[in-house]
């Protein structure tokens, strides 16, 4: 099966919204995202109704558990469902954080990666293998944190550079993500922005995301997204282009219709792009 390629807008495939869906797919959804973790080995009703999905609309699976930088052996035999299920579902691009969840066992949070040479060689190589194992290109994702790991060498920007580069692998870029960390660890995300290599974007998220504080922002996927977030989406296409690009919303999910606006308003500002660039 050769697998559609993704453009334009989209949104996660959440199981609450699945209802809605099978009645009527707005046309501003141009494609879906899954975490395969959720839906491998998944039969029965819910398992069919994916699998009518995927026969109609193009998909990205998006990664939980890899943990790409755990000191843990990677849990190749995941990788090896996951190519199944890439395979069965015709589904092309595969996406990971760029951060790590396991060591002996699981954890709930995403922890930052040491900003060190000696990371990036070792998060590259697991990268690599994970590429022969799925046979395909994989798309790292600018993680959010909020502590800083305790050895840090160069930027947070150079290492994601680096580590791209050095795996030879491509860019899941989340706007949001890249505004959380920008508070919390006090940098301009414009400047960030400007430092990710234009040629390795291949997806891009928005979300919104939760003040704890003045200076402590939580990446919840469970509000509206906020205006400097919207802003910065617009900074991003007119820096590097237009990407694929995705609403999460993982928490406190409204009925599609009200989950459409901000589906409609990334569309809007891909047009708007479109149209300048033609102009």
């Amino acid at each position: 099966m050769v697998a559609p390629v993704i453009s334009g807008a989209g949104v996660g495939l959440r199981r609450e919204l699945i209802p809605a869906l099978k009645t009527c797919v707005p046309a501003t959804i141009d494609f879906f995202e899954i975490a395969p973790e959720n839906w491998i080995d998944l039969g029965g009703p819910l398992g069919r109704d994916l699998r009518v999905f995927t026969e109609r609309y193009p998909f990205v699976c998006h990664g939980l558990s890899l943990s790409i930088g755990s000191p843990a052996p990677l849990n190749e035999e995941l990788l090896r469902k996951v190519r199944q299920f890439l395979e069965q579902h015709g589904i092309n691009l595969y996406t990971e954080h760029l951060s790590y969840c396991s060591d002996e066992g699981y954890l709930y949070d995403l922890l930052p990666i040491p900003f060190t040479e000696e990371a990036v060689k070792y998060v590259a190589g697991r990268v690599r293998r994970v590429q022969d194992i799925l046979e395909r290109r994989i798309a790292l994702e600018n993680a959010s944190y909020y502590v800083q790991a305790p050895i840090t060498e160069m930027s947070e920007a150079d290492f994601i550079r680096f580590v791209l580069v050095e795996a030879n692998c491509d860019l899941h870029l989340d706007v949001n993500n890249v505004y959380v960390n920008s508070i919390n660890h006090a940098y301009d995300p414009l400047e960030f922005i400007r430092a990710m290599p234009s040629e390795r974007i291949v997806y891009m998220h928005m979300a919104g995301h939760y003040n704890e504080a003045e200076n402590l922002i939580i990446d919840t996927h469970g509000t509206n997204i906020i205006d400097p977030v919207w802003s910065l989406l617009e900074d991003t296409y007119r820096i590097h282009g237009i990407a694929p690009t995705l609403l999460e919303r993982d928490f406190n999910i409204p009925p599609l219709h009200e989950l459409m606006h901000e589906v409609e308003r990334i569309a809007l500002i891909q047009a708007r792009h479109i149209n300048a660039s033609h102009g």
